[in-house]
């Protein structure tokens, strides 16, 4: 819609783009892919990854999917993005989506069946040098529906004396409440990691990353825009994304030459008059 206008070869604002070239390396998200790959690499049984919502959490997962994918002996990766399941269902899930081997079970999706194919998939994968990646997305919910206890005998399954399976919680803040109120599992999260918003210099960063990874070849937002991005949006790459984006579509619209402070106020009044978070 406004690509011609802006010059740009692609929509700069994406929420998950496919072109790894619109990823924006911050210190915070780094930091915590880091840790993440160290947990998966070195065969630890459990890692947590919290940060509020809109900060970047499933941009980070899918990064960490596209490296382990990348490696000498890639990693089979499972995001599971609704977990609110029973136990059953929990355990059948992951036994069907990590491709654990039938048995002749009489009860064909109990626990106990799940249970035997979960411990078949260890014991093949022994001589493995990656194991596989469970990643369970929106992890915060999982305490109303008693799952957390169902994952963390999860990661009692051992293939060549080590864990069978990586297993990565990822949540809100609410999630290291959840699991510090039970400290069985807590003691099996070998890696936990916060992530954050950028910085103010970050967002600046950050979305004249976006735009030149789009095609711009001049500068879109002055200097004065680009601090008020960080003070209506605290950083938060989701909020950055929708209010940069509008603010492209106004711009376009009323044939402005740059985005400036007061356009970007302007269009964050809109978004907060129509209940955007």
């Amino acid at each position: 819609m406004y690509l011609e206008y802006w010059q740009l070869a692609a929509k700069p604002f994406e929420p998950m783009p496919a072109d790894t070239a619109f990823y924006y390396p911050g210190e915070s998200a780094e930091g915590a892919l880091s840790k993440l790959l160290y947990a998966v690499r070195e065969g630890r049984g459990a890692a947590a990854l919290a940060g509020p919502s809109g900060v970047g959490k499933t941009l980070l997962v899918n990064r960490l999917t596209r490296q382990l994918g990348a490696e000498e002996e890639p990693a089979t990766v499972i995001h599971l993005v609704f977990p609110e399941m029973s136990s059953r269902d929990l355990l059948a899930y992951l036994a069907e989506r990590l491709g654990a081997p039938a048995t002749d079970s009489h009860a064909p999706g109990s626990i106990e069946e799940s249970v035997r194919r979960l411990e078949a998939l260890a014991d093949a994968n022994a001589g493995r040098k990656q194991r596989p990646v469970v990643v369970i997305d929106e992890a915060h919910l999982l305490e109303d529906c008693g799952a957390l206890e169902t994952l963390r005998l999860v990661t009692n399954f051992r293939s060549g004396g080590k864990p069978a399976f990586t297993l990565l919680l990822v949540g809100q803040m609410g999630l290291l409440s959840a699991v510090g109120r039970r400290p069985t599992l807590d003691e099996r999260l070998d890696v936990k990691t916060l992530l954050r918003g950028f910085t103010a210099e970050e967002t600046g960063a950050y979305i004249r990353h976006r735009l030149l990874a789009a095609g711009a070849e001049r500068e879109l937002f002055t200097g004065e825009g680009l601090q008020q991005a960080f003070a209506l949006t605290g950083g938060y790459a989701r909020r950055i994304d929708r209010l940069c984006d509008l603010a492209l579509v106004v711009g376009f619209a009323e044939r402005k030459p740059e985005i400036g402070a007061a356009e970007l106020e302007s269009v964050h009044r809109e978004l907060v008059a129509l209940g955007a978070p």
